[in-house]
């Protein structure tokens, strides 16, 4: 398994693309982790919503701590035997995992 980490700082306008991106990539067997670092847009409510439709996605939310320590805490919990980060307001091609 692949888990993917993403931190996420009042990037709403970007996430669904990005974890359209993760949900539907090639490879199923992967753990999405969104680790919202005190978002003050609604950032948190579409990571809940999408974490109802898809039982891979797992939500983290913390007080606002920076980028390092919200990818440090999706690898505390993270199982897959590789990790990759990305940013939330970017996106991997539909077979960016497969390829990796």
């Amino acid at each position: 398994m692949v888990s993917i980490i993403v931190p996420i700082y009042n990037s709403a306008q970007y996430l669904d693309r990005c974890i359209d991106s993760l949900i539907n990539q090639t490879i199923k067997e992967i753990e999405i982790i969104l680790v919202n670092d005190g978002s003050t847009d609604n950032s948190l409510s579409i990571c809940r919503q999408w974490a109802l439709k898809d039982r891979r996605i797992v939500v983290i939310e913390q007080e606002n701590s920076g980028v390092s320590v919200a990818r440090n805490r999706g690898l505390e919990i993270s199982k897959g035997e590789f990790v990759l980060l990305l940013d939330s307001d970017d996106w991997f091609a539909l077979n960016t995992i497969e390829i990796l």
